[in-house]
């Protein structure tokens, strides 16, 4: 008979307590990688939205831009009607910068804004007028994640001497 080795007899009986632990480790690893792919993702998406929105405060000041220049040319604050009417109408117009033609407003660089609307109040006699532009971006919905207002707004005012 040979005698059994002590050593050996360890190794073997370590060896099974941790047969298991490998395939633990790898599942947890997965698991964390898993988590820090969708935390990517999610990361990426919400900096398209900022992309998204960053474009459209700019829009809006374009297009408030617009007016004050057309009250300065015509050195009043008091436009016509219909001036203000086309104005309104090229807020409200949501044109694909990929379908514009190179007459339309989007054309030349003015597209509207998603569910934008744009108001013009005036004080005569202190010759301000005041620019409101509003909008909703489809990225923030009805149902807005907290923090992210529902619509947008900007406000500007022209101040003719």
């Amino acid at each position: 008979m040979r005698a059994a080795n002590p050593a050996l007899h360890r190794a073997t009986r370590n060896r099974r307590s941790q047969s298991g632990m490998t395939l633990v480790e790898v599942l947890i690893a997965m698991l964390l990688l898993t988590v820090a792919l969708t935390a990517m993702v999610m990361a990426q998406i919400r900096a398209s939205q900022v992309s998204v929105d960053a474009e459209d405060r700019n829009r809006a000041a374009l297009l408030a831009n617009e007016l004050a220049s057309t009250m300065w040319q015509n050195h009043t604050v008091n436009l016509p009607a219909s001036s203000v009417a086309a104005w309104q109408t090229m807020v409200s117009t949501n044109v694909s910068y990929r379908t514009a033609s190179a007459s339309s407003p989007v054309g030349s660089g003015l597209g509207g804004l998603p569910n934008g609307t744009g108001s013009v109040s005036v004080d005569s006699t202190t010759n301000i007028a005041t620019i409101t532009i509003t909008w909703q971006a489809p990225s923030h919905g009805v149902n807005a994640t907290a923090g992210m207002s529902s619509t947008s707004q900007y406000v500007t005012q022209v101040v003719l001497p």
